[in-house]
């Protein structure tokens, strides 16, 4: 079987999976015309960006697991401008529930902040309070991290895109726009392990070598 390996730029307000038991709600079957395809792990319905579809469901799993420490990177557009210790608490883990604290991440500043399409609707603007646009990279995807990760330092997150899964980036892709992987992308993610042969098999191989190897 033949797989299928996709990115797509999905939109703000778009809900990541392919059916809404809500209703009325737009979801990817309105952009990936492409049956029997899933997202690589999920985006928020109020965040943009970077998703990975397949019907690969090994690669599916290794890429959503955290044990493989796979980096996923977003920009956000945060209120007021964080301090030096905010960042550096970002990048040190922060305590998001009780029971949970984020793995160090990689922040920066984003100077000058990036040229992206403008979302619609867009954020809502306060004139007496800054922005500031950061770069997060982090190996985990818990339920809504990155804007609870800059809440949790007093820095709410008023846009969020994600802009990288590994070394595959958003580029040129528009809001609403998706393509193929190459096979020279395609061929950076770990390849899935030969099937293990069942005990049957496994017995008619010693069978056989058994009686090639008599004299």
């Amino acid at each position: 079987m033949k797989h299928r390996y996709i990115l797509l730029n999905k939109p703000y307000d778009v809900v990541c999976q392919f059916s809404d038991a809500k209703g009325g709600r737009n979801t990817l079957a309105d952009f990936v015309p492409v049956p029997d395809v899933y997202p690589v792990g999920r985006l928020d319905r109020d965040s943009e960006g970077l998703v990975m579809l397949t019907s690969d469901g090994w690669l599916q799993h290794r890429l959503t697991d955290p044990r493989y420490d796979h980096p996923k990177t977003y920009w956000a557009q945060v209120e007021g401008v964080p301090t030096e210790e905010a960042l550096d608490q970002l990048r040190a883990g922060v305590q998001i529930w009780d029971d949970f604290r984020s793995r160090p991440a990689k922040v920066s500043v984003l100077d000058p902040e990036p040229a992206l399409p403008p979302r619609n609707p867009p954020i809502r603007y306060r004139a007496a309070i800054p922005t500031t646009w950061i770069e997060l990279v982090i190996t985990e995807g818990r339920n809504r991290q990155v804007r609870r990760m800059t809440a949790a330092v007093g820095f709410p997150t008023l846009r969020l895109v994600r802009v990288a899964i590994g070394d595959l980036r958003l580029d040129q892709l528009q809001p609403g726009e998706w393509r193929d992987l190459t096979e020279d992308e395609r061929a950076r993610f770990p390849q899935a392990p030969p099937p293990k042969k069942k005990r049957s098999e496994k017995m008619n191989d010693k069978r056989r070598a058994y009686r090639f190897s008599k004299p």
